[in-house]
């Protein structure tokens, strides 16, 4: 059996994963971010992204947050989410259509125009996007 750390991934409205992990990636706001068990502890924010976790026996799970944040404890490493989403309840058509909504948005600046939600709009998209990617690659799909 391979050294494993526990993990917790929560958000504001649902506790979304709870087990053993061997390894976690994440987007952390000073860069990317391998955890193992035994990792220093640390707390950092998390930018929107996908969250890899591969859980005992090498099992890979994906996740998208919104962003959020890291803790690292010798046995535990927990993340608090602003918004996390389990691959399954991920919809690829309402991130594109959220993406365009906010590029058209950011081209059109017009009357009293909020450009650091329109920002933060396209880059969840994205990211929601880029986390669709990864799952997409980890099953072999195109």
């Amino acid at each position: 059996m391979a050294v494993s750390v526990h993990c917790d991934i929560v958000s504001a409205e649902d506790d979304i994963f709870s087990g053993l992990v061997e390894m976690i990636v994440a987007t952390g706001t000073e860069g990317d971010l391998g955890i193992a068990p035994g990792h220093t502890p640390l707390i950092t924010g998390l930018n929107p992204g996908p969250i890899r976790l591969i859980k005992q026996g090498g099992e890979e799970e994906i996740y998208y947050l919104s962003g959020g944040f890291l803790e690292v404890q010798p046995n535990q490493v927990k993340v608090l989410a602003d918004t996390a989403l389990r691959a399954r309840d991920m919809n690829e058509a309402a991130a594109e259509e959220a993406k365009k909504q906010a590029e058209q948005a950011l081209a059109n600046q017009q009357g009293e125009f909020d450009y650091s939600r329109a920002a933060t709009q396209l880059a969840e998209a994205v990211a929601q996007l880029r986390t669709l990617q990864a799952i997409r690659k980890k099953l072999g799909k195109k």
